[in-house]
């Protein structure tokens, strides 16, 4: 096994930090709002332990918001997730500590102390977190690795961590596939193995399997599993127990919850008639008239796709292509004849969704979920890939987490891409929050400035 030393004193450093950026804005708030108890030693003792109860409160948050728990995959807009919540949290426990003990340490100007805490640690942790992507990309803190098994999730799996250098590990291939326990043995202690990744659709027979799983236990390598995308019900099971008694429950998804089901609801809402009544007021007539101009044919294009629960709808575009037989059975390719001048700029910068937000409001669409597919693309692949119905647990989205991702287009191998892009789809599913969209929304607009250059 890889023996990983420096993990646990890079996290140690991390806390350190954090707490010194703490410890340095509550006393400049202090010392700044109390210019009379600056040399007053018995305060300075008082407040000594104030900052020893702020310091235990800030660790021990942080077993339950996990700011410190990131594995080597953990998205930027996660990290902001759980640090916004962390902060908020500690905020809200300061403010309570103070009201509780009339402590002058805690009765700065709360609002300000807040604003220059979060800045701080907003830019440290930043900082930090791209330092080590960037460490982990140049070879630096990687993880040795090797898989077992192949099948299309092992083929994916690869394929991200081939292209996600900042991920930092290093594939170590064995060139005999059907590799005995003891040769696997001796190929974890020459390359130093810390990961096994094992796929579930395997060739090896249940004694072997066991015999795999146990060597791995004594020789400290860990072991990930890789569902099968065609069969597997990892997604449809959450592990939870009864007692000591370990059970499989259906899986409730953030959006099967009312509160945020209302939440999502309002700001859809919201957001669409502030788009609808200060931007496509006075956009919607230009796009018209460039369209007219550029090609006979109705300005706005309507195609059926499949909403929440496979519920069919009418999708709302502006017509980016001449008037043809194949719109709904066809979809576009590399340099589709088929797309007008215009129709191509509409579709680089996204604006060519902009009539979905009559969708939005119609309840039939939300600003943030899986992208509606044409039926004929979702018939296709809904019996090939596994779990391909769980996109329309949540309205579809004229946005989303496959597309900021730079999981749209058709090009390279279109399965592998099609099955990156539903498995996007499947994690904005089973852990949507509102910051997620928020992240998800500014990703687009940035996007629309800039140009998607995978849009087509």
């Amino acid at each position: 096994m890889q023996r990983i030393r420096y993990s646990r004193y890079l996290k140690s450093i991390i806390i350190l930090l954090d707490l010194m950026v703490i410890a340095s804005i509550f006393i400049f708030f202090f010392i700044s709002r109390n210019e009379s108890l600056k040399y007053h030693k018995e305060s300075w003792y008082q407040n000594g332990f104030s900052l020893v109860l702020l310091f235990l409160f800030w660790v021990l948050l942080s077993g339950r918001t996990k700011i410190y728990n990131i594995p080597r995959n953990l998205t930027y807009t996660l990290f902001l997730e759980r640090l916004l919540i962390h902060f908020i949290s500690f905020i809200l426990g300061v403010l309570l500590i103070g009201k509780v003990s009339n402590n002058v340490f805690f009765s700065s100007d709360i609002y300000w102390l807040s604003f220059y805490l979060f800045i701080f640690i907003f830019l440290v942790k930043s900082f930090i977190y791209f330092s080590i992507k960037y460490l982990r990309s140049l070879g630096v803190n990687y993880r040795n690795i090797m898989f077992l098994g192949n099948s299309d999730s092992t083929e994916i799996l690869k394929n991200i961590f081939n292209e996600r250098k900042d991920y930092g590990y290093r594939i170590f291939e064995h060139e005999n596939a059907n590799v005995s326990t003891a040769e696997l043995v001796d190929f974890w202690k020459k390359n130093g193995i810390h990961t096994l990744f094992f796929s579930t659709e395997n060739s090896y027979n249940e004694s072997t399997e066991s015999e795999i799983f146990k060597l791995a236990e004594d020789n400290k390598v860990h072991i990930s599993l890789i569902p099968s995308i065609t069969q597997s019900d990892f997604f449809l099971y959450d592990l939870a127990y009864i007692q000591t008694q370990p059970v499989l429950n259906q899986a409730r998804y953030p959006l099967d919850y009312y509160s945020n089901f209302l939440m999502k609801r309002a700001f859809d809402i919201f957001f669409s008639i502030f788009v609808l009544v200060f931007v496509c007021t006075w956009l919607f007539p230009i796009i018209a008239i460039l369209i007219r101009i550029s090609s006979k044919g109705p300005v706005f294009f309507l195609q059926k796709r499949y909403g929440f629960h496979e519920e069919v709808f009418n999708c709302i575009k502006f017509r980016t292509m001449v008037v043809n037989d194949e719109s709904t059975t066809s979809t576009t390719k590399e340099n589709d004849t088929r797309i007008t001048k215009i129709g191509k700029f509409l579709r680089k910068t996204s604006l060519d969704e902009l009539p979905q937000f009559v969708n939005v409001l119609k309840g039939e669409m939300s600003v943030v979920g899986p992208r509606p597919h044409m039926l004929a693309v979702d018939n296709y692949y809904k019996p090939k890939i596994g779990r391909y119905s769980l996109r329309s647990m949540v309205n579809p989205g004229i946005t989303g987490l496959a597309q900021v991702s730079g999981l749209r287009g058709d090009f390279g191998d279109v399965e592998v891409e099609m099955k990156k892009r539903v498995l996007a789809d499947a994690f904005y599913v089973r852990n949507w929050s509102f910051v997620l969209d928020l992240v998800i929304i500014l990703k687009t607009i940035l996007l629309v400035i800039g140009g998607d250059k995978n849009a087509k």
